[in-house]
C-alpha cells in the first residue's frame, strides 16, 4: 500500500490510537483550542476521516485560563467492555481526567477527575476488572511513570500512586508534581 507521510496532514501532535475489531480510532492534543481532542477513524491506518471532537462543551474543556501551548496535553484513547475512554491532562484547569462514550462519535460524558498529578495519562484495563491509571510525574520516589488503581466509574484512587518505571537513563523532561 502506498501512502504519504504524514498520513494526517496538519497540526495533530501526540497521537494515540486504539483498535476496536477492524476499526482504528485516533485522538491528538489540542492545547488551548476549542473544541478539543479531534477524533479520527480508519480501517487501514493510512486513510483517516475526522468524525468529530471528544471535548465539545465548556464543562469538559474549561480554557479561560489557558495561555499559549497550555490546555490539553497528550490524550490517550482506549476501548473496554463496549466503552470508549479518553484520558488527558488539562494543564490549565483541574489536571488529569477522563471522559467516556458508547460511540467514538460521542456524545462524551462529563469529565471524571483522577487525583494523580503529572501529565500524559493512560489506562490499563486488566481482564480481572482492575483498572490502572498512569502518568509521567515527579513524585515522592523521583521522576518517572507513576501508577495507581482507580474505580473507573468514579475516578477515585483505590491505591496509593507508586513509581513503576524510571526510564532508560536518557534525558527526562521537567515533570509536574505527581502527588497533590
Amino acid at each position: 500500500m502506498k501512502y504519504t507521510n504524514p498520513v494526517i496532514p496538519g497540526f495533530y501532535p501526540d497521537p494515540s490510537i486504539c483498535r476496536v475489531h477492524e476499526d482504528y480510532y485516533l485522538v491528538t492534543s489540542t492545547f488551548e483550542y476549542f473544541p478539543g481532542v479531534p477524533i479520527f477513524h480508519s480501517k487501514d491506518l493510512v486513510n483517516w476521516l475526522q468524525i468529530g471532537h471528544v471535548l465539545t462543551t465548556t464543562e469538559q474543556l474549561p480554557l479561560a485560563s489557558a495561555g499559549s501551548s497550555a490546555g490539553i496535553y497528550a490524550p490517550t484513547i482506549r476501548h473496554h467492555e463496549g466503552w470508549f475512554y479518553m484520558t488527558t491532562t488539562n494543564v490549565s484547569y483541574g489536571g488529569n481526567f477522563y471522559v467516556r462514550s458508547a460511540q467514538a462519535e460521542g456524545p462524551w460524558s462529563a469529565p471524571i477527575f483522577v487525583d494523580q498529578g503529572g501529565i500524559d495519562p493512560s489506562f490499563l484495563f486488566e481482564e480481572d476488572g482492575h483498572v490502572y491509571f498512569q502518568t509521567a510525574c515527579n513524585g515522592s520516589e523521583g521522576e518517572g511513570i507513576y501508577q495507581c488503581e482507580i474505580d473507573i466509574s468514579t475516578g477515585n484512587r483505590l491505591t496509593d500512586s507508586r513509581l513503576i518505571w524510571t526510564g532508560t537513563g536518557g534525558a527526562a523532561p521537567k515533570l509536574l508534581t505527581c502527588i497533590k
